[in-house]
């Protein structure tokens, strides 16, 4: 289906890491995977555009009414939009709980909002709505014996997940007015100030600060690799390698805290390809 090539030419080209564990999966999963990140994209996408507010929220208005249309299975082949096509096709084959885009588009609306977070229950909010939701989505497609306990690991997953993209994108978000850890913590670490600064003020423990949030996303990977055991194997390796890249990208930030204040951290393209690899063997990296 030509709306499936489509939405596999936007995954392929625009997935960093997500990728690499689709490509594990057989066709019919891997399609549907496709489907939901291209979605996804399309939501990140609005949210990180050069729109005016107002026409931001505009777009993101007309993605849930595209929700609505899949949801009452009014999507037709001849439709003109392939990643609505698509995912329409997926949701037909698979018990996707399409309700998880209508948190995603609520976490970007936050950021359009220009949300902060107090406190790390707060934060969590947020991580649930633009992490944990492409979490559970994904279990739709993988499948589950356990959805409940499967879908709170999932979430877990995506809490992990998300916390390392903040780390990460500390200097980037600020640059763009954007502050995502919780106040509270800022407060306790002297970085009060955020990150748009060349050089943070002196008082400020940085070190302890990644420390501390780093502590907490490994304690989410640890908690949520608890979903591996109840997934098959394809969907397991799948799952394995996209954590697996993201677990090595908290660790190096977790080695070098300063590295996040100098550009984007990231792994070259062989050592996320061991990573998939590993998943693929049954391995956690």
């Amino acid at each position: 289906m030509a709306a499936y090539r489509y939405c596999e030419a936007v995954t392929a080209l625009q997935a960093r890491n997500f990728s690499y564990g689709i490509r594990l999966l057989p066709e019919a999963k891997r399609l549907a995977m496709s489907a939901l990140y291209a979605l996804a994209r399309r939501v990140d996408d609005i949210g990180d555009g050069e729109l005016p507010a107002e026409q931001k929220a505009e777009a993101l208005a007309r993605t849930r009414a595209l929700l609505d249309e899949v949801r009452t299975g009014a999507v037709g082949e001849d439709d003109t939009d392939p990643i609505k096509v698509a995912l329409a096709d997926a949701a037909r084959r698979f018990p996707i709980p399409l309700g998880g885009f209508d948190e995603l588009v609520d976490g970007v609306e936050m950021d359009l909002k220009g949300v902060e977070y107090a406190t790390f229950e707060d934060l969590k909010v947020y991580c649930r709505c633009v992490a944990g939701s492409i979490g559970r989505l994904s279990l739709g497609v993988y499948g589950c014996e356990d959805w409940e306990r499967g879908a709170e690991y999932a979430d877990t997953l995506g809490l992990a997940l998300q916390l390392t993209n903040i780390l990460r994108d500390l200097r980037e978000d600020a640059l763009n007015g954007r502050t995502y850890l919780p106040t509270e913590d800022l407060v306790r670490f002297g970085c009060q100030q955020g990150f748009a600064l060349p050089v943070l003020p002196a008082g400020a423990d940085f070190t302890g600060l990644v420390a501390f949030e780093a502590e907490r996303a490994q304690a989410a990977f640890e908690e949520g690799l608890r979903l591996l055991p109840m997934l098959d194997r394809r969907s397991r390796a799948a799952t394995a390698a996209m954590a697996g890249i993201y677990h090595r990208l908290l660790g190096r930030i977790a080695a070098d805290p300063q590295s996040v204040l100098r550009g984007r951290v990231s792994l070259p393209g062989w050592e996320k390809a061991y990573v998939a690899l590993s998943g693929l063997a049954g391995g956690r990296s």
